[in-house]
C-alpha cells in the first residue's frame, strides 16, 4: 500500500488502514520535508508564533507506517503499478492519491521575494517575520485565507490592504446578501478593502492597480484559490475533470485499477445533491481516508456521500459552514447579520440542503444532523432564532 502525499488526507489513510485490520506494508510519500503537519494553524497560531508546531501526534512507527519525506513524485505508471520519483521508482499494489490542492498565483509574481502565498509551513514560517516587524501588507483576494490572514496580521499590528478583483467577498461561495454583512468585518478590524479592484503589477515597495493605483507594500500575500495538485499525472490515463480533479466514484476510486483519491485533489459524485462535488476543505480530508479504507479491507458497501463542513476564525468570530447550496434553494436568516451572532439555512423543497452559523454554533450542529436526516422544516419556525431548528422539524 503507497500513499502519495503525506498531508491531513494522506495521514489519514494510513491511520484509517490500521484501524481497519490492514496487516500490509504502507508507506506515504511526501513532498515536503516536514513531519506531516496540520495545515489550519498555519493561518493563525503558528502565524502569530503562538505555537511551535502543528505536527499531527501520530507515532508511525508504531503503526508500522514507513514516511519518506521530501520525495517529489513526477509520474504514474499503471501498467508497471510503478510511481516515478527522483529517487527512483516506487512500486505499489494498491495506491491511494492525497496531493491536495496547490495555490494559484498571481501571473508574473512567482519569482518575487516580497510576494508570498500561504499554504505550506515554509509559508507560515517566511510569513512570520513580516508580521513581526509590522509591514505594510496587501493581501490579493478577500476569500477565507484571505480573511484569515488578514486577521493575523491585523493583531499583529500591520497595516493591511485587502484587494478583491470581485464586488464583494467570498464572491465565489456565499451569495451577495450573506457576504454583504461580511464586508463590514474588514474595517471593523482596521483593515482597507477595496472590491471591484484587479491587480495589473507587483513591484518594489508596491501594488499596482489596473485603474492605476498604487498601494504601498512591503509584502504581498496571494490568496486567490487553489487547484488540485494533479500536473503529475499527466499521461497516466487516469480520468480528471475540468476542474483537473481526479474524477473519484462513490467509493472514491479512480478510473485506474487498485487506484483511489481522497481529499483536495479528487471530486466525487453526491446522490445527496445530485452533483460532483470537489471540496478543499478539512473534514473532507479526514472523512474521505475512512471510505478508502472500508474499500482496501473489503467492506464494499461504504459509500462516500459527507455534509461537507467547514470551518473559519476570521475577525473575532468562528463562522461554520455545513452543506452545499444551489442558487435556486430558498434562503431563510436566523437573527439579524447587523448583530454578532446569525445564520442562514438554505432550504430546497422544505429541507435543508446548508446552513452558514456566525457564532451560533448550536445551529450549526443541529442543521448539520438535520440535513444529513433529509428533514423538513417549518420555513417560519426556521426563522425564529429562539426556536432551536431541531424544533422546526415537520
Amino acid at each position: 500500500m503507497v500513499v502519495v502525499g503525506a498531508g491531513m488526507a494522506g495521514v489519514q489513510t494510513a491511520v484509517a488502514l490500521r484501524e481497519k485490520g490492514f496487516g500490509g506494508p504502507v508507506t506515504v510519500l511526501g513532498a515536503e520535508p516536514h513531519p506531516p503537519y496540520d495545515r489550519p494553524p498555519l493561518s493563525k497560531a503558528l502565524l502569530l508564533g503562538t505555537a511551535e508546531s502543528s505536527a499531527f501526534d501520530i507515532d508511525f512507527a508504531t503503526l508500522s507506517v514507513r514516511l519518506r519525506l521530501g520525495l517529489d513524485v513526477t509520474g504514474l505508471r499503471p501498467g508497471a503499478r510503478e510511481l516515478d520519483t527522483a529517487r527512483g521508482p516506487v512500486p505499489y499494489d494498491v495506491l491511494v492519491i492525497a496531493t491536495g490542492a496547490e495555490p494559484i498565483t498571481l501571473p508574473g509574481t512567482e519569482s518575487l521575494p516580497a510576494v508570498h502565498l500561504l499554504r505550506t509551513l515554509d509559508d507560515a514560517e517566511r510569513l512570520r517575520p513580516v508580521l513581526g516587524r509590522r509591514q505594510r501588507v496587501v493581501v490579493v483576494g478577500a476569500g477565507w485565507i484571505g480573511a484569515e490572514f488578514t486577521t493575523a496580521a491585523r493583531e499583529a499590528g500591520c497595516a493591511v490592504t485587502v484587494v478583491e478583483a470581485a464586488g464583494r467577498p467570498l464572491a465565489g461561495v456565499l451569495p451577495a446578501e450573506v457576504a454583504a454583512p461580511m464586508t463590514g468585518w474588514y474595517a471593523e478590524c482596521g483593515a482597507d478593502l477595496l472590491t471591484d479592484a484587479r491587480v495589473a503589477g507587483v513591484e518594489p515597495g508596491a501594488v499596482i492597480l489596473a485603474d492605476g493605483r498604487r498601494l504601498a507594500a512591503d509584502a504581498v500575500v496571494v490568496g486567490i484559490g487553489a487547484r488540485p495538485a494533479t500536473g503529475w499525472l499527466a499521461g497516466s490515463g487516469i480520468e480528471l475533470g475540468p476542474d483537473g480533479a481526479i474524477v473519484a466514484d462513490e467509493r472514491l476510486r479512480t478510473s485506474l485499477p487498485e487506484v483511489y483519491a481522497v481529499g483536495d485533489c479528487a471530486s466525487f459524485p453526491s446522490a445527496r445533491y445530485g452533483e460532483r462535488l470537489l471540496v478543499h476543505h478539512w473534514d473532507n480530508a479526514l472523512q474521505g481516508p475512512r471510505t478508502v479504507a472500508a474499500q482496501v479491507v473489503g467492506e464494499t458497501d461504504e459509500v462516500y456521500d459527507p455534509v461537507p463542513y467547514f470551518w473559519s476564525e476570521q475577525f473575532g468570530r468562528f463562522v461554520q459552514y455545513a452543506g452545499h447550496h444551489a442558487d435556486g434553494d430558498t434562503l431563510v436568516w436566523r437573527g439579524d447579520p447587523a448583530e454578532s451572532a446569525w445564520s442562514v439555512v438554505w432550504l430546497r423543497d422544505g429541507a435543508p440542503t446548508a446552513l452558514l452559523a456566525v457564532d451560533r454554533p448550536r445551529d450549526l450542529a443541529q442543521g448539520r444532523k438535520l440535513i444529513e436526516a433529509g428533514a423538513r422544516l417549518d420555513p417560519e419556525r426556521t426563522a425564529d432564532p429562539s426556536v432551536p431548528l431541531r424544533k422546526a422539524v415537520l
